[in-house]
Order: structure tokens, then sequence, then C-alpha cells
């Protein structure tokens, strides 16, 4: 009988304990650039709550990490060197599906938060999408793949906001980023981590979409889906433009 309850007893210390959810919102699902805008403010803010069907109470403390990524495409990162007075590219490494913006929003830094296994594998550093490279030694994907994040943040595209995230309550956060007025058009995700002892209890995903509007959706659509059209276009324009100018400055 004894040895029954200490079974039982180790059974019931060997069940998990129920995990928490995150109930979070976004302020906008959609980003709309027109020829006046300057930027937009998104906020992101929600709840760590118990799991469904849970009576228990989530105590902290906890972390939170808002991940913002936008559209992804393959991106070639190049080194130049000076030949004979001639500076040219002679060596290059091509990521794929290298996103074209990346912030991190954070409750604090990041290192205190969890190991940078974790913090890598989740791709919550944006060190992390420039592992997988068409790079041929071990040396150049790393190497090209840092002075690409950093050409990237000094642009305004890659950021990390260590005190990003405030939180209002024990288990209520709230966090804002300003697009800038140069985000790429396209789909974007907020990813959501909540942490507690350095491990991810829960995590959201939410997307919303960065779209051009009006005059200006117009032209790049064009752009795209008739190339030589609109170049001709653009040629014949500068042209009759320059023609103008010159008109009225002879005058």
């Amino acid at each position: 009988m004894r040895l029954v309850l200490a079974l039982l007893g180790l059974c019931l210390l060997l069940v998990p304990a129920h995990g928490a959810r995150l109930v979070s919102q976004l302020s906008n699902d959609s980003v709309e650039i027109t020829s006046s805008y300057a930027g937009e403010r998104l906020t992101f803010f929600g709840s760590i709550e118990p799991d469904a069907g849970s009576t228990e109470r989530v105590e902290g403390p906890f972390h939170v990490v808002v991940v913002v990524v936008g559209p992804t495409q393959d991106r070639v990162a190049r080194r130049k060197t000076n030949n004979f007075g001639i500076w040219i590219n002679t060596e290059q490494v091509e990521y794929d599906n290298f996103p074209s913006y990346f912030h991190v929003l954070a409750s604090g830094k990041l290192e205190d938060i969890s190991d940078i296994t974790t913090l890598t594998t989740n791709n919550i550093l944006p060190e992390a999408y420039t592992l997988s490279s068409d790079s041929g030694d071990w040396w150049s994907g790393p190497v090209f793949g840092r002075e690409l994040v950093r050409l990237m943040t000094q642009q305004g595209f890659f950021g990390v906001q260590e005190n990003g995230v405030n939180f209002l309550s024990n288990n209520f956060y709230s966090a804002r980023l300003t697009l800038p007025s140069n985000a790429p058009p396209g789909p974007y995700i907020a990813l959501t981590y909540v942490f507690k002892n350095g491990e991810i209890i829960a995590r959201k995903s939410e997307g919303f979409a960065v779209r051009k509007i009006g005059f200006e959706r117009f032209i790049a659509l064009s752009a795209i889906q008739y190339p030589l059209l609109y170049g001709i276009v653009c040629v014949i324009l500068a042209l009759f433009t320059g023609w103008l100018g010159g008109v009225i400055f002879k005058r």
C-alpha cells in the first residue's frame, strides 16, 4: 500500500502544471501608405492568463518580447575591395527569406530574459536569419550577415528596443512601435513571446499589412506589371520635363 501511495505521489509530481495563455491585441491590422504618409504608431497590448479550464492564477515575474517581421526576400551581401585603384565586388553571400523589416520590443535586456540558444532558435535575434546562406564556408555567412544586419539597422529597418514593453500590472503589458515612412509594403507578422525563468510559456502571432493606396498604388503596380511601358513613360516624362525646363529658363 505504501508503495502504491508513493508511486501515486510521484506521478502527481510529474504531471505538468497548467501553463499560461496569451490574450493579445494589435491596434491596427492595416497601415495605408499615401503621399502624405510619415509613419504610423502601432500599439501591442495583452494579458497573461491561465490555460483554458485552469482555475489557478498565473504568477510572474514575466518577460514579454514582441518581434515584428516584415516581408521576406532573398538578399545578397557583397564585399567591395580595392583592386589597382578600382573598387569592385569580389565576394558575395546570398541569404534566403531574409526579412526586409525586423524590430524587437522587449521588457528587459534580452541576455537577461533567456539564453542565446533559445533566442536564436525562435528567431528573436536578427542574426538568426543570417544562419541560412549559400556560403561555402562557415566563416563568410556569419561575417557578411553581421554586416548586413548593421547596414539594415543604420537604415532604420532593423532595431532592438530592450525597454519597449511596459507592464501596467503583473499580467498586463503594452508596447508601441512607430513604423518608419519608408517601411516596405507587404504582409507583416507580430510574434509575441512570454518568458518565465528563461523559458517560453506562451506565444501568439498576429498579422497586419502595409499597403499603398491611391496614386502611389497605381504607380507601384504599373512598375511591376508593365515594366517596359513604365520605363518608356518615365523616359518620355524626363525628356519632356527637361525640354520644358529649358524653355522656361531660356525666357
